[in-house]
């Protein structure tokens, strides 16, 4: 069974419009890779829904890319945006990426993201995704989605 994002889309459709907006707001995000020696690494990244996949695309041997060759897994955080209003919440998204090694589908990328060439190219099998935001300016509320579950709602105060 595949956990990529057509799956999470039919699993919580409403719950995925809300995070693919939040990713649309803004260009850059921020990825998280495991170093060499396990240590975390964040960089910026720009990320795309196509296809029913949710694809990360990367410069050659770029750190990154290479952490990921490695030790496939990474967790990605929606840019906040300006101030501190944090519009539609915070969005997170876990998994482990796999990079695309064949060349028609990699090509079939290239000509609708036209990104610089060469490039890496990674799809995503999803782990959890989750929501963080605001409700009625008392509750810290908590969205959480894992693959096979059902979406918890988690509501603190």
């Amino acid at each position: 069974m595949t956990n990529n994002w057509a799956a999470f889309t039919t699993a919580e459709p409403a719950l995925a419009k809300l995070v693919e907006e939040r990713f649309g707001a803004f260009t850059h995000h921020v990825l998280a890779t495991l170093r060499k020696d396990g240590s975390p690494r964040t960089t910026g990244l720009e990320v795309t829904f196509r296809g029913g996949e949710l694809w990360l695309g990367m410069m050659p041997d770029s750190l990154k890319a290479l952490d990921l060759r490695r030790d496939p897994r990474f967790a990605l955080q929606a840019n906040p945006g300006e101030g501190q209003s944090m519009g539609g919440g915070d969005v997170r998204i876990s998994g482990r990426a796999i990079e695309v090694e064949d060349p028609a589908e990699k090509a079939a990328y290239g000509e609708e993201v036209e990104p610089p060439e060469p490039f890496h190219l990674f799809r995503t099998e999803l782990t959890e995704v989750v929501r963080t935001y605001v409700e009625d300016d008392k509750y810290l509320v908590l969205q959480v989605w894992k693959p096979g579950e059902p979406l918890r709602l988690i509501k603190r105060t």
